[in-house]
């Protein structure tokens, strides 16, 4: 129940930030999440709500980064398992139904025509160009959808990813 309420509160913080950066006009680039133990940023223009983990229900013969469909606010989603999508192995790991609980699925903006939400394991918080210390463009082979690799100052990377 404590773990619920913690979430809860995060979920209320972020949102409330993100409401208090869109106003006064602050300089939040990304929500950074973790997604099969890789750290990744969703650019906030791109990045819609953040829903609790919800029942989605499996669509046969389909690749196996897509989980389903889910009911969101009344609209049917995609759900894509953001991990094994960026991985590209074809391989999606199996969850418990305790770590889908603490997963997360973040729909992509309304502006991008698309109703997907994708799965990642943890939020993070939100960043600004101000936590890396540098960054490096994308590798000529890296997806279309790979944009830089920022390094914090604590030395772990962060792949910004263009949701477009």
């Amino acid at each position: 129940m404590a773990n619920r309420e913690a979430l809860r509160e995060l979920q209320s913080r972020l949102a409330s930030r993100l409401q208090a950066a869109r106003s006064e006009g602050l300089s939040v680039s990304w929500l950074a999440v973790e997604a099969g133990g890789s750290q990744y940023l969703l650019s906030l223009a791109q990045s819609g709500e953040i829903f609790p983990w919800a029942n989605v229900q499996s669509v046969p013969y389909t690749s196996p980064w897509f989980m389903g469909v889910a009911n969101l606010r009344g609209g049917l989603s995609a759900v894509i398992d953001l991990a094994a999508f960026v991985r590209g192995d074809g391989a999606r790991r199996v969850r418990s139904e305790s770590e889908l609980a603490q997963c997360r699925l973040v729909a992509l903006n309304p502006l991008l025509e698309t109703n997907c939400a994708l799965l990642v394991d943890r939020l993070l918080g939100l960043r600004t160009t101000d936590a890396f210390a540098s960054s490096a463009p994308p590798d000529q082979s890296a997806a279309p959808y790979f944009g830089h690799v920022y390094t914090d100052l604590e030395g772990r990377q962060w792949q910004e990813l263009n949701l477009q």
